[in-house]
């Protein structure tokens, strides 16, 4: 098979299984069917029948993740469009969002420092926190691994959106904008689409707090190196 045809069929293959997945998602509302959860499973499992490697896949669909960028941007449109509540609230969301940050850099730092994994998975955990397109950013100054980093968002923008309504409901937290801005800031992409589930509110916030999480962490990476490197 030569390269535009291999290239064609990861393309194919990537948008008729997250299409099919998101429909199956809206029939029946379950976190493992969720395009988040089961499409990337069932890319693997091709591509492990298949003998395809992640670097050949990755090279074939690399523009794939270029669009995250504009699809992140994306959310500051409800953001712009809500700007009267946004100021109404600037100070507590500023801070909590230097504080979120704050805590899963050194969290996560000190969690690998502890279970002493190799120095590169370290750097790379440190910016996983933000949504993808900050986070490779960020990773750069930072010397983090670049398909690590993709993993790591993946990873935990999923496991915060799974167990975060839970978290939610044991603290006693009712309000949208807390929940909103809980979402955004630990599970970031996905977090935010469920925050959108939640109300129009609470995925506001979580764009907002989103965004600028990974505004800051990116601005803020030369420090970190500095600081904990």
């Amino acid at each position: 098979m030569n390269d535009i045809a291999f290239s064609l069929l990861c393309l194919v293959a990537t948008v008729v299984l997250y299409m099919a997945n998101k429909r199956l998602y809206r029939k029946w509302h379950k976190l493992p069917l969720m395009p988040l959860v089961m499409t990337p499973v069932l890319l693997v499992a091709i591509l492990v029948a298949g003998h395809i490697s992640y670097q050949r896949y990755m090279l074939e669909t690399h523009w794939l993740l270029w669009l995250l960028g504009p699809a992140t941007m994306a959310f500051a449109v409800p953001v712009y469009e809500n700007r009267a509540l946004i100021k109404r609230h600037w100070m507590s969301l500023s801070a909590g969002v230097i504080t979120a940050t704050l805590v899963a850099v050194t969290s996560s730092v000190w969690l690998a420092r502890l279970f002493t994994l190799p120095d590169e998975v370290q750097r790379s955990l440190a910016v996983r926190s933000v949504t993808t397109p900050f986070a490779l950013a960020a990773a750069k100054p930072l010397g983090g691994q670049p398909d690590l980093v993709a993993l790591f968002v993946v990873i935990t923008g999923v496991f915060g959106m799974a167990i975060g309504d839970v978290l939610f409901l044991r603290l006693a937290i009712r309000e949208g904008m807390a929940k909103g801005a809980g979402f955004g800031a630990a599970s970031h992409g996905a977090g935010t689409a469920r925050s959108y589930e939640l109300g129009p509110q609470e995925g506001m916030v979580s764009s907002l707090v989103m965004m600028l999480a990974g505004i800051i962490m990116v601005l803020a990476a030369p420090v970190v190196r500095w600081a904990m490197f």
